[in-house]
């Protein structure tokens, strides 16, 4: 057997391709959406791909399945489990509890291991040269390591009202057919430390049914339901605003993008006129480039592992953007956009120096001088983490607006009156920062160092029970 476990940080999400050796055949699973990763793969080791796989209609990532079986003709392996309103609107082969397939002398079993959405299935593999007996079990969002996933992003992203509860139930039942698995089974999940599927991801990339039965909080909970699904339902991470589209995108029939695409270089007169139409235009620079000199009315979304996730959260599928972005960049930075599928890319410039207008600079702060304002109480601060962040430690006096949700809480950010934002450790104060200026504040201070900067020099903060 072949096994390369793929994985892409900037979305915490792996993929995997497994190949039978002796037959010249794999399958890929849960693939992303920039497959040239997996025909590479299938190249270098003489395979052919013939089986496309899925555990469930993902949220969080655009799919990779169809490009795959577009390029390579292989059939396509998705749940039939869920009922009404969660079955794939595609050709392809449906799965349900009990289904067996083969690629080469590997066996594919099929779980229907629902919680985290009623549609999901995971995957047990028996290598049948080896062993007549599994080895490794596929769980996508079932189980991670450490963790378990979430059942409430139908309701929080999706507004399908009225499905956590039922999702949390389900999935206590799917954990107690978990803990019945041999403990050396192999656990290869869909994501790892960072995603927004869960609340308390392992960085590490595998694990086994043995040791999450030790270490895992979920699989402590054998005989008490209620108190299951309520720590599995509270204090969840705020689930990126694109979620929503990408569950509806990952089910129905779309345009298909089979290769990454090539930017259009736009000049300044371009630039001025496209920003004249309302066009957004998205600064990838780190956050202190950015602060130094950025154009009037621009977004700082560092081009780092974070970057598809905040542009999903402030971009729309409809709308075009254009990338401030070094070319060398480029290939990197339509990938991440690919995996979410933002593909409106109106064009791009290389830098700031491209705009004919003055730059404007951000109101950057240190540590001293942030102290020195809270002495006074005519500044409005604002943290701009997560909810569960905040609750687990702010500075005292301080408001709490989520940076993700801000451009709908512009009411919440006085005008009238100085005020400074601060996040962890800059990354999403700088976006704040952006979008402040955007929409008209001139009285925005940035306190860059964040919470970390805060703690570090043994400065006491104050949580929510």
């Amino acid at each position: 057997m072949y096994f390369q476990h793929v994985y892409d940080k900037t979305l915490a999400q792996a993929s995997y391709f497994i190949g039978c050796q002796k037959a010249g055949v794999a399958i890929v699973i849960d693939p992303k959406r920039d497959v040239d990763t997996y025909l590479e793969i299938a190249q270098q080791n003489n395979m052919k791909i013939t089986h496309i796989a899925e555990t469930h209609i993902h949220a969080d990532f655009l799919s990779g399945a169809r490009e795959l079986a577009a390029l390579t003709g292989a059939k396509m392996y998705l749940s039939d489990e869920g009922g009404e309103g969660w079955l794939y609107e595609f050709d392809h082969v449906g799965l349900k509890e009990g289904s067996v397939f083969h690629v080469g002398n590997l066996k594919m079993e099929v779980l229907h291991t629902p919680g985290h959405t009623p549609e999901s299935i995971s995957f047990l593999l028996t290598d049948l040269p080896a062993s007549n007996k599994p080895v490794m079990l596929f769980t996508g969002d079932f189980v991670f390591v450490g963790d378990i996933g979430r059942p409430d992003l139908l309701e929080e992203a999706a507004g399908i009202i009225g499905t956590k509860e039922v999702g949390a139930k389900q999935m206590f039942k799917s954990i107690a057919r978990f803990r019945e698995m041999a403990d050396y089974i192999q656990v290869w999940p869909g994501h790892g430390a960072g995603s927004a599927c869960g609340k308390a991801l392992g960085a590490v990339p595998s694990t086994t049914v043995g040791y999450e039965k030790v270490r895992n909080w979920a699989l402590q909970h054998d005989n008490d339901e209620q108190g299951f699904v309520h720590y599995l339902l509270e204090d969840q991470p705020e689930p990126p605003k694109y979620f929503a589209v990408m569950k509806k995108l990952n089910k129905v029939d779309r345009p298909l993008l089979t290769e990454v695409p090539k930017l259009k270089r736009l000049s300044a007169t371009d630039l001025t006129a496209a920003m004249d139409k309302g066009i957004k235009v998205i600064d990838t620079r780190l956050k202190q480039d950015f602060a130094s000199g950025f154009i009037p009315g621009s977004i700082n979304i560092q081009g780092n592992n974070s970057f598809a996730t905040w542009m999903g959260w402030f971009l729309t599928y409809e709308e075009p953007f254009i990338l401030i972005a070094e070319e060398s960049k480029h290939d990197d930075l339509v990938r991440k956009l690919m995996r979410i599928g933002l593909d409106n890319i109106y064009g791009y410039i290389p830098g700031v120096h491209e705009w004919k207008g003055s730059l404007e600079k951000a109101n950057l702060i240190s540590l001293t001088e942030f102290k020195e304002i809270l002495k006074t109480n005519h500044t409005q601060v604002v943290d701009l983490r997560g909810a569960s962040e905040y609750k687990a430690g702010h500075i005292k006096g301080t408001e709490h607006v989520f940076i993700g949700t801000l451009e709908k809480n512009l009411n919440k950010i006085k005008k009238d009156q100085p005020v400074v934002i601060y996040c962890q450790g800059g990354d999403r104060a700088s976006i704040g920062y952006s979008l402040l200026a955007k929409h008209g504040y001139s009285n925005i201070k940035n306190y860059s160092g964040g919470i970390n900067e805060w703690v570090n020099s043994g400065n006491p903060v104050v949580s929510e029970n």
